[in-house]
């Protein structure tokens, strides 16, 4: 009588290797996740904190720049801090996938909420950059002059946070790349 393919072990190679990259996929998930955590809220610290005093002829008349005095600003802050928050609580899911690479149904929800999160991030990171390019550059039309001159520090943090924000859009697009490509391998 001839052995099967199961009693040799031949059938289960294919499955042994599937599960592999399916923990390196889940392994990867996990650390784009830390990195896209570390961009957002890194990005909402950075442009929460954002403040720049000038004085105008004595110290009793000053002009103020505040990341909330404009409302994208606090946009960007809120939706930074949401996805971050969102971030953290994803985390023991990843790990979940780490441990077990065949889940399947938690997939698909983390990468809906995954999208779900970039379009808030994009939305975030959007608003913001239109008003820090009227701030470095102003518009000759409507009277909106380049505030960058005067607030060189305030420009330079709310730049910063742009990027760290966008770095964090590049890293949810990976993630949701990645989960269809781990829920596609099933």
């Amino acid at each position: 009588m001839k052995a099967g393919k199961l009693e040799l072990g031949e059938a289960s190679k294919g499955s042994i290797q599937r599960k592999g990259v399916n923990k390196g996929i889940s392994i990867l998930d996990f650390v784009l996740r830390i990195f896209a955590l570390i961009g957002a809220l890194g990005s909402a610290i950075a442009m929460g904190t954002t403040d720049e005093t000038l004085p105008f002829f004595t110290q009793f008349i000053r002009f103020r720049a505040e990341y909330n005095d404009l409302p994208s600003f606090t946009f960007f802050v809120i939706a930074n801090s949401i996805v971050s928050a969102y971030l953290v609580l994803s985390l023991p899911l990843s790990i979940f996938h780490i441990v077990r690479s065949g889940a399947h149904g938690s997939r698909v929800v983390l990468i809906a909420f995954d999208t779900s999160m970039l379009g808030l991030l994009t939305a975030g990171a959007s608003a913001a950059a239109a008003i820090v390019y009227l701030a470095h550059k102003g518009n000759t039309r409507t009277n909106w002059l380049a505030i960058c001159q005067q607030f060189n520090s305030f420009c330079e943090r709310i730049s910063g946070s742009l990027i760290g924000s966008f770095a964090g859009v590049a890293l949810f697009i990976l993630l949701v790349l990645l989960s269809a490509v781990a829920i596609s391998r099933r």
